[in-house]
């Protein structure tokens, strides 16, 4: 995406930084260290109305340019541990992800709407890679992972290993909701992963690309009409990024669109919600 951006507004330089996840990404955004960052619906949400992870912050500093795509919440396990649903995690070793990061955000809500306390189970705080290979080697018995499927960790593992999604029942998506207002129900399509063979309940969140409330109205403009006209190229790059739409951002942002997204929206056609319009 920076080689795309750079390559379609030659007169800024866009380098990608790589960081532990959406909490981090929205701290370094607010501290000026990133211009633009990667960010669950969940972490955007909190970071606009100063709960959560960013009580201590001052609300509203942050707002969309685009959903990109949902961000699914997997919880993955093998064969055999006999991990059939959510309820089976008590008393098991589960990786809930890196410290900071959009899964932990993700994993912490589904569980805490569930009434699964973390002393309920042993929680191991590991990165993607870290839980696809605690997994491979047995050191854990299931792992979250939020990211936009196919992920390559589960991708990999999947040749190594017989691997299972745990599905996720719509009650407990519900409840979930209770919790974080950015959640909906999702599923896995068949062939997903490597020997999934039916539909798989899930949850999701959006994941969106951020700025901060005081970059400038032409350059958001420039830059969501870049990603929106380079739609195909992403979605070559990742299949999850074929869902990256003017309609999509539109229907599932949970935070307002900066004042040149809303620009870019509204001369193309496109009527922006209410809920969407920046506070003044």
């Amino acid at each position: 995406m920076a080689e795309l951006l750079s390559r379609e507004l030659p007169e800024h330089d866009f380098v990608a930084e790589v960081t532990g996840g959406s909490v981090e990404n929205l701290h370094l955004l607010l501290a000026g260290d990133v211009q633009i960052a990667f960010s669950m619906g969940t972490n955007a949400h909190d970071v606009f109305y100063g709960t959560g992870d960013f009580s201590e912050r001052s609300p509203q500093q942050v707002l969309a340019l685009v959903a990109l795509y949902p961000n699914i919440l997997h919880l993955v396990t093998l064969e055999g541990t006999g991990v059939e649903n959510l309820q089976d995690l008590i008393g098991r070793r589960v990786s809930i992800g890196a410290p900071g990061s959009g899964t932990e955000v993700a994993a912490r809500a589904l569980l805490e709407g569930n009434r699964i306390p973390y002393e309920d189970f042993q929680p191991q705080r590991l990165n993607f890679n870290e839980t696809a290979s605690a997994l491979r080697d047995g050191n854990i018995d299931a792992g979250f992972i939020s990211a936009g499927p196919p992920t390559s960790a589960i991708v990999d593992l999947g040749t190594a290993r017989p691997v299972r999604l745990v599905p996720f029942s719509a009650a407990e998506v519900e409840n979930t909701a209770v919790l974080d207002p950015t959640v909906s129900r999702d599923f896995f399509s068949p062939g997903t992963y490597p020997g999934q063979d039916i539909e798989v309940e899930a949850l999701s969140t959006p994941n969106l690309l951020v700025v901060r409330a005081d970059m400038s109205e032409e350059l958001v403009y420039n830059l969501v009409r870049a990603l929106l006209g380079a739609r195909t190229e992403l979605g070559a790059a990742h299949p999850a990024a074929r869902r990256m739409s003017e309609e999509y951002t539109l229907e599932s942002s949970p935070i307002p669109l900066h004042p040149g997204a809303v620009r870019y929206f509204e001369e193309s056609g496109y009527e922006v919600p209410d809920r969407l319009i920046p506070p003044q």
